[in-house]
């Protein structure tokens, strides 16, 4: 579902040039469930930006289901990462001043779904969640673990093929990290989903069905 070939990432240039990635490659199939492992600048964030058509690669290529997406102009990445991809973070990034269940139908509306629709497929999601059917409520009336997984059900509102998550269980007590990460492997094994996660916690990317080890911009075996 994934390639990348040759994929490097420089910001900066002459003697204030940072490498952030080298000339990596990496493929990784439909319904996958994959670890970026590694610390804090080691290039994991950078590599899922790249992948997501966030940022744009100094060198190399990108391929998502055979299509280069590093020659799409920027409306053909925006309605690539629309349809096609779920975005999971540290933090959450509800916004504050909208309802549970708004939050989860955005994308939705944002990809002209009707609102009935867009409700009824969100109102699905957070059930699926085992959320507390408090759905008028806003972001800070649920629990740090509740509102990740309100993230990854306006993840999947759009029902992407890809997900990725960037250190969800970076902001989590162990009990709810354990949680959200046995959501992520089930999105992978039972919905058929390809799940990229970047993490520094290695007992989370022990939960994955293969572990990358991102240094230095590289990526490595993992011991």
């Amino acid at each position: 579902m994934i390639r990348l070939e040759k994929l490097s990432k420089t910001y900066g240039s002459g003697s204030s040039a940072i490498p952030a990635l080298h000339e990596v490659d990496l493929t990784i199939a439909r319904g996958e469930f994959v670890a970026l492992y590694g610390a804090s600048g080691s290039g994991k964030s950078t590599l899922l930006n790249l992948i997501s058509g966030i940022d744009r690669p100094s060198a190399g290529k990108i391929f998502f289901d055979e299509e280069e997406i590093t020659t799409m102009t920027e409306t053909r990445l925006t309605l690539l990462r629309r349809k096609s991809i779920g975005f999971v973070f540290q933090f959450f990034n509800l916004l504050p001043t909208l309802s549970i269940l708004e939050n989860v139908m955005l994308p939705a509306q944002l990809n002209a779904h009707s609102d009935r629709e867009a409700k009824s497929r969100a109102l699905a999601l957070l059930s699926m969640m085992d959320l507390p059917p408090r759905y008028d409520d806003l972001p800070d009336q649920y629990s740090g673990g509740q509102q990740q997984r309100v993230a990854i059900a306006r993840a999947l509102i759009n029902d992407p093929p890809l997900l990725l998550a960037d250190e969800p269980t970076g902001n989590l007590d162990s009990d709810n990290g354990a949680r959200i990460m046995k959501i992520l492997a089930q999105l992978a094994h039972t919905e058929g989903k390809t799940v990229i996660l970047a993490t520094h916690s290695l007992e989370a990317a022990r939960v994955s069905d293969r572990q990358l080890q991102v240094r230095d911009g590289k990526i490595v075996p993992l011991a």
